[in-house]
């Protein structure tokens, strides 16, 4: 893997250099081919193309015209006002093309990553953010941060480790709800279908408020977590640090209704479960395992803390569970 395409991703370059880099893209074909297939190896080869390819050749013109514009500039200023002064128009000439291109000239794109169920994906965002996107979780984001803020937006179930930038806060919204931190560790729970949303802190100092009713708005410090339903707003502790895991493909219940934890299989599995007996759903639980373990294993496993009979629908990817 090219080492420079490495670097970008990894948010190892700074905006000039990930500016000249996406220039030389244009004309470096072993170097373009290297940066699809690493987007492609970060966003798995299934979601391929549901992201867009940022680096048009509109864009990479316009950018070679401006930077063909600022030399025709300097040696035109070194023949008439002299060498020193050249220098002090370049420099502000060079200063005007940054403000100018950044702000109003680059084309910034969204990028749209859907995961759909019984899968997980990790990226990196251009700042360095790390996001992980759990089954049925759709990411909106832009190819770069631009102006004073970071915005993304999440649709399910994110966990994010944002790149500190005090200058330029990092902002998710989610379900009527948005989140904003300088840099920090944090989940979001918030499915459109769900009428409860989660922001649960591991690290740092996160502020969430309300898009609808900005003056609802909620601090929270470490290892505490945000229940939001109904333009309401509730704050606690976090019950279980192991449920994080679920990022690492380890799902962990503690005391934990049946229910819930059949809702999380379909999203892990991609299956149907259809319950004979409603009242079993009340049903507690405390258990961890893996996503490799398998529906059929962790099933078997829920028959040996209650009697539960199991049936399964091979072809309709349903399984019915009842006493």
């Amino acid at each position: 893997m090219n080492r420079e395409v490495e670097d970008y991703f990894l948010g190892k370059m700074n905006r000039d250099e990930r500016m000249a880099f996406l220039c030389e893209l244009t004309s470096d074909k072993e170097k373009r081919e290297a940066f699809g297939r690493y987007q492609n190896a970060e966003a798995l080869l299934a979601f391929s193309g549901d992201v867009d390819n940022p680096f048009d050749a509109v864009r990479s013109y316009k950018q070679f015209m401006r930077r063909m514009k600022l030399r025709t500039f300097y040696r035109y200023a070194c023949r008439t006002v002299g060498y020193a002064a050249a220098i002090a128009l370049l420099t502000i000439s060079v200063h005007f093309y940054h403000v100018y291109y950044y702000r109003h000239s680059v084309n910034i794109s969204e990028t749209s990553l859907f995961v759909p169920a019984g899968q997980r994906v990790s990226l990196t965002l251009s700042d360095g953010t790390a996001v992980w996107l759990n089954a049925r979780t759709r990411l909106t984001y832009p190819t770069a941060f631009v102006g004073a803020q970071r915005r993304v937006s999440v649709e399910g179930e994110a966990f994010f480790e944002v790149a500190k930038d005090k200058s330029k806060p990092f902002i998710v919204s989610a379900n009527g709800t948005e989140v904003k931190v300088a840099g920090t560790s944090f989940n979001v729970y918030s499915y459109p279908d769900e009428p409860v949303s989660r922001i649960s802190l591991l690290e740092g100092s996160i502020s969430v408020h309300s898009k609808t009713s900005p003056d609802i708005e909620v601090t929270l410090r470490p290892q505490e977590e945000v229940i939001v339903q109904n333009q309401t707003m509730i704050i606690g502790k976090i019950p279980n640090n192991d449920y994080f895991l679920w990022k690492e493909g380890i799902y962990s219940f503690e005391n934990e209704t049946l229910g819930n934890i059949l809702k999380k299989l379909e999203l892990y599995y991609d299956i149907k479960i259809e319950v004979k007996n409603p009242a079993i759903l009340k049903w507690k639980y405390t258990m961890k395992f893996r996503q490799r373990d398998g529906i059929d294993e962790i099933l078997r496993a829920l028959c040996k803390v209650y009697p539960l009979k199991i049936r399964k629908i091979e072809e309709k990817s349903t399984v019915i569970i009842s006493l």
